[in-house]
């Protein structure tokens, strides 16, 4: 009955019967309630659960293990009480009660080290932060319930799927995993450190390569089409997100494509409008949640942007992403003490994770903290670099850009320069690079040279009001009678009349990623 849909008939069948006197068949009765979505009704099965009553005795400190030893009928092929617990957690976790659904998945792994399923949700809903996950790991009694080499495998296996995007990671596998190294669930968990370390089309080619094999792997479908945006492929998103809907169209993930889409050849509205949709199928898929305040912030709506982050962050206890990005909404704002405490509040869940330290910067420098903010984007920058092989990636251009303004602030030009060049290495003919670079030389008195990337910059993106009014200043200094030694000084030129606000420019990836460049001439 229960394998052929006829959910209510197989509870009510097994309660006539009375066959829930057996833990197994009221195992069944609780997940044949769950499917027709009598929550309650499923909970109130499993209360009188034999095994059950242990439950918060593993949060306490107690050793489930012994008392698996005592249990006569608690063999491993035979025992429902980790399968228990874990259904126990997926009502709770539908019922919104997110901390017992927390303590019941917590509990399945105490009795079953090989239940997958639960520490799978713990890890996909966000529900602990990367030291709560380590922590776990570490408590989970892999040597009571698996042999010395399982352990190792099935705890390696464990760490692969751990949070990435709180810090660069090594994308490399640990040698005892090596015979596993074809396996696409391990393939796809090494694709997302190479998102998550800005390395987008290695990971382009990684996931693509699974989804030849196996087209409706979900885990590698999602950190596919967050790929495509950032490579901005439109047409490939099409092409996927009409195969998605076609087949599953209720799954959450079909609609995500679907407005990332969107997202993606700025159609915002419509955008918002599907990932709506896929927020009401699945509640708890954080991307969308993340992808929908991205549309509203594309266009300058901040406060809905938000909500919108306020609301995942509801969903996504144990990650920062939601923290970062409303900070950044309020830096935008100009709110920057709210903006501050929430990166603060980011930066204690991901405390090297290099985006936050680099908004963390940027608000410091608002603040006019200029060594706090050098210290925090020069972090950022050693956190990128410490497992970077090569030239680090073009994403991070902005964080050069701003250690070169930092830098030119704090009266080193030579440094600010040398930032900038980097910059420019990454993005060549950036205007706004190569502006700053020509401010500089200004401020060394190198009027030939300033004038040369000036009309660089002016050639490279058009007209610029900073750029072409210092470069008249420049001019005339260079044709004038001024000695080059009275030179400018940085506070010679009130900018403050010519630019009385520099655009920032953000850029945002619709998982977890986001950077931000400002142009920080205001006040020189």
């Amino acid at each position: 009955m229960y394998l052929s849909g006829q959910f209510q008939r197989a509870a009510d069948y097994i309660c006539r019967k009375n066959l829930q006197e057996n833990k197994t068949f009221r195992y069944l009765a609780a997940k044949c309630l769950t499917s027709v979505r009598k929550w309650e009704d499923a909970l109130n099965m499993l209360e009188d659960t034999e095994s059950t009553n242990k439950t918060i005795n593993s949060i306490l400190g107690v050793s489930i293990c012994s008392k698996m030893e005592e249990s006569s009928d608690n063999l491993p092929l035979e025992n429902t009480a980790s399968s228990t617990a874990l259904l126990k957690g997926q009502i709770y976790e539908s019922l919104d009660n997110r901390v017992q659904a927390l303590d019941w998945y917590k509990q399945a792994l105490m009795l079953d080290v090989h239940n997958y399923q639960a520490f799978e949700l713990l890890v996909k809903h966000q529900m602990l932060t990367s030291k709560e996950e380590k922590d776990l790991l570490e408590a989970l009694p892999f040597k009571s319930q698996c042999t010395e080499e399982e352990a190792d495998v099935v705890k390696g296996l464990y760490e692969t799927v751990l949070k990435k995007y709180d810090k660069p990671t090594d994308s490399s596998l640990p040698e005892f995993l090596l015979p596993l190294k074809s396996n696409r669930d391990v393939l796809t968990n090494q694709a997302e450190r190479l998102y998550y370390n800005c390395g987008f089309q290695n990971c382009y080619k990684l996931t693509s390569s699974i989804l030849e094999d196996d087209p409706w792997h979900i885990s590698c479908l999602q950190l596919h089409i967050a790929t495509l945006v950032e490579l901005q492929k439109s047409n490939d998103l099409y092409y996927l997100a009409h195969k998605l809907v076609d087949n599953q169209p209720d799954m959450a993930i079909s609609w995500y494509a679907v407005g990332c889409y969107y997202y993606l050849v700025k159609k915002y509205e419509a955008s918002r409008k599907f990932l709506s949709k896929s927020t009401i199928t699945d509640k708890l898929f954080g991307p969308a949640w993340l992808a929908f305040g991205h549309a509203f912030a594309a266009e300058g709506e901040h406060d809905q942007a938000s909500a919108a982050y306020f609301t995942s962050a509801r969903f996504m206890k144990g990650c920062h992403l939601p923290l970062l990005y409303s900070g950044l909404e309020y830096g935008l704002m100009k709110n920057f003490k709210l903006a501050e405490k929430l990166l603060e509040e980011a930066l204690i869940i991901a405390p090297s994770d290099p985006f936050v330290l680099h908004e963390m910067g940027v608000i410091n420098f608002h603040n006019g903290d200029l060594e706090a903010a050098n210290k925090y984007l020069t972090e950022a920058l050693a956190a990128i670099q410490e497992h970077c092989i090569g030239p680090i990636a073009e994403k991070w251009e902005p964080l050069l850009n701003n250690l070169g303004h930092v830098h030119r602030k704090l009266k080193k030009y030579e440094e600010a320069l040398d930032f900038h060049r980097q910059a420019l290495i990454l993005h060549p003919r950036n205007q706004s690079t190569l502006s700053a670079m020509g401010y500089c030389y200004v401020l060394l008195g190198n009027f030939g040279q300033a004038i040369e990337y000036f009309h660089k910059a002016l050639g490279s993106g058009g007209n610029d009001t900073f750029t072409s009014t210092v470069l008249s200043h420049t001019l005339e200094l260079f044709i004038g009678e001024s000695s080059p030694c009275e030179g400018l000084q940085e506070n010679q030129l009130d900018l403050d009349a010519v630019v009385k606000e520099e655009v920032v420019a953000t850029e945002k990836s619709t998982t977890s990623s986001l950077d931000i460049e400002v142009d920080m001439y205001d006040n020189d």
